[in-house]
C-alpha cells in the first residue's frame, strides 16, 4: 500500500521536481511555525505568565491561528512523507512523532472540553506544561527524523 503511495505520479512529480519538494518543506516550517507560536502564547498565558493578556481572548484568538498551522503542517507533512512512506514507517522517530500528536491532540481536547467547566489552576498548570512540552518534543523528533 504504501510501494503505491510512493508511485502515484503526483508523489513521483513532487519527487522529481527541483522546486516542489522544497517549497512543501518550507510550508511544514511554516506550518510549524504558526502552530507552535500560537499554542505557545496560549500555554504560557495558562501557566500564569503573560499575565497582561485576557486568558480567553489570548485563547479565542489564538487557538484557531494554531488549528490553521496545524492543517497546513499535517497536509505538507503527508506530501513529505508520501515520496519516501517505507522509509518513514521504518524510523522510530516517525512512529514516535505520530505518537505525541496524538498524545498533544487528546490533551488539547480534554482541555477543550474542560473549558468553562470551571477549570482549577492547576488543572490549567498540567495542561499548559504538558501541551508545551508536547509540542517541543514534537519538533525536536521530526528534527531528528530530518536529521538522525
Amino acid at each position: 500500500m504504501f510501494a503505491a503511495l510512493e508511485n502515484l505520479d503526483f508523489v513521483v512529480a513532487l519527487r522529481r521536481s527541483a522546486w516542489a519538494y522544497p517549497i512543501v518543506s518550507w510550508l511544514h516550517l511554516l506550518g510549524i511555525g504558526l502552530l507552535f507560536g500560537s499554542i505557545a502564547i496560549v500555554d504560557l498565558r495558562l501557566l500564569g505568565l503573560l499575565r497582561g493578556l485576557d486568558k480567553d481572548a489570548v485563547r479565542r484568538a489564538l487557538v484557531p491561528l494554531a488549528l490553521r498551522g496545524f492543517c497546513l503542517a499535517a497536509a505538507s507533512g503527508f506530501l513529505l512523507f508520501a515520496p519516501a512512506a517505507r522509509e518513514y514507517l521504518a524510523s522510530p522517530f516517525f512512529r514516535l512523532k505520530l505518537l505525541l500528536i496524538l498524545v498533544a491532540g487528546a490533551n488539547a481536547a480534554l482541555f477543550h472540553a474542560l473549558h468553562g467547566t470551571g477549570i482549577r489552576r492547576a488543572a490549567e498548570t498540567v495542561g499548559g506544561l504538558a501541551s508545551l512540552g508536547l509540542w517541543l518534543s514534537i519538533i525536536f523528533v521530526g528534527r531528528m527524523l530530518a536529521f538522525g
